[in-house]
């Protein structure tokens, strides 16, 4: 009995770099997704999950019809959010993000967070296969939870769009990291989202 988690970051979005707040994705963004979606298909999947947001639910989209099997299901506990607010702990260099972020945002996403981490990562009978199409916070999010790391750890983990992560549970035993942001289905042209480029 074993329950693994696929996480996936959305494909890239139309005129992200313009700032807008949600979006379809851009000609690359489906390509990203098309990619993603041809390696997961070997796998038993047993649910998919998604944000709501339009660049995730296109992610999601374009999967599914590359694995016919599975039934997507948006979740309100997926949508992108400031998981918390600034701590003690925080290093001074990330300060500058938290001005643009309200007190009420980092309530609210610490909340769904919390929502989220009971509903996706209790323990489930029998063997199961879930993937989650979701935003870089959030992943980072359920990584630094399974890490066991501090709260401020989240915002120093970066996901590349539809960059995979698998986190693997046995009975009876914690969360596993098992991969983190594994773009090896990407040509180097189709790896985006990172704050800073990759080596090549």
């Amino acid at each position: 009995m074993s329950q693994f988690l696929y996480l996936v970051r959305h494909g890239e979005q139309q005129d992200a770099e313009h700032g807008l707040p949600d979006g379809p994705l851009s000609p690359r963004g489906r390509r990203q997704a098309t990619l993603i979606a041809e390696r997961l298909s070997g796998l038993p999947l047993t649910a998919a999950y998604h944000s709501p947001l339009q660049r995730a639910a296109e992610t999601a989209t374009i999967i599914a019809e590359k694995l016919p099997s599975i039934e997507l299901e948006p979740s309100a506990l997926l949508f992108d959010c400031v998981p918390t607010g600034k701590t003690p702990e925080t290093p001074s260099a990330y300060e500058p993000f938290f001005g643009a972020v309200t007190e009420a945002e980092t309530e609210a996403g610490a909340a769904q967070m919390t929502d989220a981490v009971a509903e996706f990562l209790a323990p489930r009978s029998g063997d199961r296969h879930d993937l989650i199409i979701s935003h870089n916070f959030v992943i980072a999010w359920f990584v630094r939870e399974v890490l066991g790391a501090p709260d401020w750890r989240w915002m120093a983990m970066d996901q590349a769009n539809c960059g995979l992560t698998i986190i693997h549970r046995k009975p009876g035993r914690p969360w596993n990291l098992l991969t983190h942001n594994d773009l090896a289905h990407l040509p180097m042209e189709l790896r985006t989202g990172l704050p800073d480029p990759l080596p090549v």
